[in-house]
């Protein structure tokens, strides 16, 4: 079958997103990865309540975004959506096998090993911000990204990419740790810091970002401009 016969593709997004249109929300890596793999697709934006409701429970168990629908395939799970695009379209995983394992592997390593203490900073400071210790937690989580930041710097030196061409790899890393621009942790490692503005400056990055920022956008003016 040719990549032209396949099905509408249609994935779920946030109504109001939370990340106020920084593009940080678990659908920017799948449209961005539809956008290398040059796919059209629609959007279902849903509330948080509709994303409690069966209907949606029955595409995605936990409640969350964003889903992916074609045909009679629905998936949960940004990072098996976006391994789902870059196995099914081209663009996004090479065509040796050794080189396509490897880019597999750094999908992993970005959302098994450099991801989940990057989520637990955003729990120490929004959860556990108030705790007596967050402080003193907030710093251990912090050496641990830098422990993490530390070895991707290293592995990566003076390359582009992190295994010659642009892959999903590259994608979902870049994904991952643009979560801490803000944070001040990646201006640290200036490889690291060119390397994610490499993947945003990429078309495809820049077209998936306006279309989740346009959602924001409107949400923003529906509401008053209160965000």
């Amino acid at each position: 079958m040719s990549a032209d016969s396949h099905a509408e593709i249609t994935i779920t997004a946030f109504e109001s997103s939370p990340d106020r249109g920084r593009g940080l929300a678990r659908d920017m890596p799948v449209r961005w990865a539809l956008e290398e793999a040059g796919r059209p697709y629609a959007v279902r934006l849903v509330s948080f309540e509709t994303m409690k409701q069966p209907a949606h429970c029955a595409l995605q168990p936990f409640a969350q975004i964003p889903t992916f629908e074609e045909g009679d395939l629905a998936l949960f799970e940004s990072g098996a959506i976006v391994f789902h695009i870059a196995e099914r379209y081209t663009g996004l995983l090479p065509t040796d096998a050794n080189a396509r394992a490897r880019a597999i592997a750094w999908m992993f390593a970005a959302l098994n090993t450099v991801e989940p203490p990057i989520a637990n900073r955003v729990i120490a400071m929004f959860v556990e911000g108030d705790k007596s210790w967050a402080e003193e937690r907030l710093a251990i989580v912090d050496q641990r990204i830098r422990d993490r930041l530390g070895d991707l710097s290293a592995r990566l030196g003076d390359a582009d990419w992190l295994d010659g061409a642009f892959s999903a790899g590259d994608l979902l890393m870049v994904s991952v740790i643009r979560r801490l621009s803000a944070s001040g942790l990646l201006d640290e490692y200036p490889n690291l810091t060119a390397y994610v503005a490499r993947g945003e400056a990429r078309p495809a990055f820049q077209r998936a970002f306006a279309a989740q920022l346009a959602v924001f956008t409107a949400s923003t003016e529906q509401s008053g401009g209160k965000g």
